[in-house]
């Protein structure tokens, strides 16, 4: 057009040369603005534990491309959320039906415990011991149910582990006396920090675990505490089956059976991964030493404090 206007070569090519510029400098700093608000959006993605939470970080949209991101992330993050909050809904529904079913279940097993043990002569040992096998895994469940919530229920005060481990003896007794298990109690009185319904039913695992994985001949089960260093040590000892060294490190884990649950008998893996989150949860610590052929020993750790009096 500058030529048509008969303009000189020189502004023709000052114009020009202006323009470049101004183009060359207006995508360098649209490259900039776009590289600050990207390498910002990966910065904090790369130092979030939890990447869902990108979307509070992210800086102020400058460009409609960057709202289009930010719009973009927004939403599938609120879609992501609305999804997961539907579904802890249907879990959460679910577990409420299966634990008011166990409750229903157990009523009926009640029931037929005590006909069991006010007509002893009308059932068989093998008949009783099924219903004992059926009443724990009843138990089993629904603990499981209630651990991932646990903390709600939880009553702490001064539970004497004497009169929970009679209390578990009294329970056990038909079990142990049937599978002709040495059967000794070294507790003297000490009192711990917890919740005696939970902590019985986590030292009744530990035993029912001993009974079901006893030794052939000559089975025995001890159980022993004592206080140390302003700590109490509750020990459940057996000269059982023991457990494999490879396998003894993940005893813990959800659903692990190992080699003995695989051959001996058959096993949940659950028992004593309920064990340890329930420990975790009432501020106890748990550990277990074994060897194969030889014995088991699983010793629980509680904390004389008064944290959960406060």
């Amino acid at each position: 057009m500058l030529f048509c206007f008969q303009a000189k070569l020189e502004l023709v090519i000052l114009i020009l040369m202006i323009e470049v510029t101004a183009g060359i400098s207006s995508l360098g700093y649209g490259f900039l603005a776009k590289r600050t608000f990207y390498n910002s959006l990966l910065d904090n993605l790369s130092t979030l534990d939890k990447k869902y939470y990108i979307v509070e970080m992210l800086p102020q949209p400058n460009t409609y491309e960057e709202k289009i991101v930010v719009d973009t992330l927004y939403l599938i993050n609120k879609s992501m959320i609305d999804n997961i909050k539907k579904r802890e809904a249907e879990i959460r529904d679910f577990k409420d039906f299966v634990e008011l079913w166990i409750h229903e279940v157990k009523i009926p097993i009640a029931s037929m415990m005590l006909k069991c043990h006010n007509n002893p002569n009308s059932f068989s040992n093998d008949f009783v011991k099924e219903l004992g096998r059926l009443s724990d895994y009843a138990d089993q469940i629904l603990y499981y149910i209630r651990g991932e919530y646990a903390e709600n229920d939880f009553d702490f005060s001064d539970v004497d582990l004497k009169k929970v481990i009679k209390n578990l003896s009294l329970k056990n007794k038909d079990a142990l006396i049937d599978n002709g298990i040495d059967y000794k109690v070294d507790i003297p009185k000490i009192v711990v920090s917890s919740d005696a319904k939970w902590l019985e039913f986590i030292i009744n695992q530990l035993i029912n675990n001993s009974i079901k994985y006893r030794a052939d001949r000559g089975a025995r089960i001890i159980i022993s505490a004592y206080e140390q260093e302003n700590r109490v040590y509750l020990k459940v000892y057996d000269n059982g089956i023991g457990i494999p060294k490879k396998d003894l490190g993940r005893v813990f884990e959800k659903s692990f059976t190992g080699e003995n649950g695989r051959r001996r008998t058959k096993s949940t893996g659950m028992g004593l991964f309920i064990v340890k989150n329930l420990c975790n949860k009432l501020g106890h610590s748990v550990e277990i030493r074994s060897g194969k052929n030889k014995f088991t020993e699983v010793e629980i750790v509680f904390s004389k404090n008064d944290l959960y009096k406060m």
